[in-house]
């Protein structure tokens, strides 16, 4: 899908939503959206901080006591979470074994990061992705307003953005009405997504089912400032630089959203979704008023197919 401002000027849908019952894909299909459900949570944390319910400075010792060394929990902060320089380690698969990881939720995926001992690098020096920091920011919203996480998601984001068939992983797979996940293999398509891909349970970091209809929407209400003001929409979409940043690269992340310039120096906003078989690409060029959005049941190389939609854009003066 293709949107120029606010209209759609192209939109698609090719293959199988289901192998097994032949259901064809279109631009209504909710797919897995992988890690593009990252920035959903984001968003419900900087609303809720804007309602000064919590803030991005709170370290996470104020929402879990239980940490095996508190001066971890001390130093990372809500925005060490948000733009993945928390410095936790990942250590969920020495912990825990596949099988558990089939139905493991939020909760359970987070509780081995907080029985790590010590830092892969001081909070906000390096970059380093986490999907169980998004976990964590999953439950932060449940200790914060008392709910289920997937509820005030819809409230402040869903709702207001008019995304009436998105739904978010609670536990059991949504059973009906949502494409299913392949891979290719020398005997045919083999199903990998829930009940065969760990991780699926645990929604925080990848649990939004969505169509390309859908993500316009939602790309819209954010340009339009419908659930937070374009202030804190545009702190959101702007590379947050810390003081001890050491990493080798360049900053170039904001609020869960990755950022990059196309070659006239335009900002490009995106966020890549892999998760079993589902994979995605989600890009916003506000300047140029473009958004393209893909989603895939199959293995797809994102970028490379982000990469020739931007020179066909270019090629006929849509990036002018």
């Amino acid at each position: 899908m293709i949107m120029k401002g606010d209209r759609i000027v192209f939109s698609s849908g090719y293959g199988l939503a289901d192998i097994q019952t032949k259901e064809k894909i279109t631009p209504q299909t909710l797919f897995n959206t992988g890690s593009i459900s990252k920035t959903f949570v984001s968003y419900t944390i900087l609303s809720l901080a804007l309602e000064n319910k919590l803030s991005l400075d709170d370290s996470l010792t104020q929402y879990f006591s239980d940490f095996k060394n508190p001066s971890i929990s001390n130093a990372v902060r809500i925005h060490h979470l948000l733009t993945h320089t928390s410095g936790l380690p990942d250590n969920r698969r020495s912990l825990l074994d596949s099988v558990f990881l089939l139905t493991a939720k939020d909760e359970e995926n987070f509780g081995p990061i907080k029985q790590n001992d010590s830092l892969l690098f001081e909070p906000g020096s390096r970059y380093e992705y986490s999907n169980p920091a998004f976990n964590g920011l999953a439950l932060i919203i449940e200790k914060v307003t008392g709910k289920k996480w997937q509820e005030v998601v819809k409230e402040k984001i869903l709702n207001p953005a008019g995304m009436v068939n998105t739904v978010i992983t609670d536990g059991p797979f949504p059973e009906s009405g949502v494409s299913h996940a392949y891979l290719k293999t020398h005997q045919g398509f083999t199903e990998k997504d829930y009940g065969e891909e760990p991780t699926f349970a645990a929604a925080g970091n990848g649990g939004v089912w969505s169509s390309t209809e859908e993500l316009a929407k939602y790309e819209l209400a954010i340009r339009k400032g419908v659930f937070l003001n374009p202030g804190i929409i545009n702190e959101s979409r702007t590379v947050h630089e810390y003081a001890n940043w050491e990493g080798n690269e360049k900053p170039f992340i904001g609020y869960s959203w990755f950022i990059n310039k196309t070659e006239d120096s335009a900002k490009i906003i995106y966020h890549t979704g892999t998760q079993g078989g589902f994979y995605g690409d989600f890009v916003s060029i506000p300047e140029k008023g473009i958004t393209y959005i893909m989603l895939c049941n199959v293995p797809t190389p994102q970028e490379d197919k982000r990469n020739v939609v931007l020179s066909l854009l270019k090629k006929f003066n849509w990036l002018d």
